[in-house]
């Protein structure tokens, strides 16, 4: 249940208005806490959900035309972060490999969709190493918000059950003393 609240406060991150500087989002830290508590096989429903947000925030918010060939790399990108996730962290859950999946999602993320810019519109940046050198450093105040809302996220997600656990089993000993 904890997984899917946490795609839907993703999904609400993403539809409710917030002051552009904030762009935070529970998207990749969601994804994350998804891969690593359920199985695979329900791997679709955050994709769709997110894909549905998609669609909503491009035809309806922003009113632009929505094409799908334009999302395929996202999506493609929430399905690999659920694996991604799913086989270090549903196996055994630690710091490190938290801390790991913070820092390759976001940063794939960023990679990903920042060369595919790149690649795919030449009329915004050149076709050479300066035009993807702009296209990362445009790309950057973005990346900065998404791997912190990631590491709020996720350190949330991952850290309050370890926390709430060490609190009982102190409680437990102080109440067994």
């Amino acid at each position: 249940m904890p997984a899917y609240l946490l795609l839907l406060l993703a999904v609400v991150s993403r539809v409710v208005p917030h002051p552009e500087w904030l762009n935070f989002t529970a998207v990749g830290g969601s994804l994350l806490f998804f891969g690593a508590r359920r199985p695979l096989r329900q791997a679709w429903i955050p994709v769709a959900a997110l894909a549905a947000t998609d669609y909503y925030l491009t035809a309806f918010f922003y009113r632009y035309p929505f094409h799908v060939t334009d999302y395929l790399l996202t999506w493609a990108w929430y399905a690999a972060v659920i694996v991604f996730a799913h086989f270090p962290l549903a196996k055994k859950t630690s710091a490190a490999r938290v801390a790991a999946g913070v820092i390759v999602a976001p940063t794939s993320f960023f990679l990903l969709t920042n060369f595919a810019a790149w690649l795919g519109n030449p009329t915004l940046y050149p076709r050479s190493m300066a035009g993807l050198d702009m296209s990362y450093i445009a790309g950057l105040p973005f990346y900065r918000n998404d791997l912190l809302s990631t590491a709020a996220v996720a350190g949330l997600a991952f850290g309050i059950p370890v926390l709430a656990r060490q609190l009982a089993a102190q409680h437990s000993r102080v109440a067994g003393a």
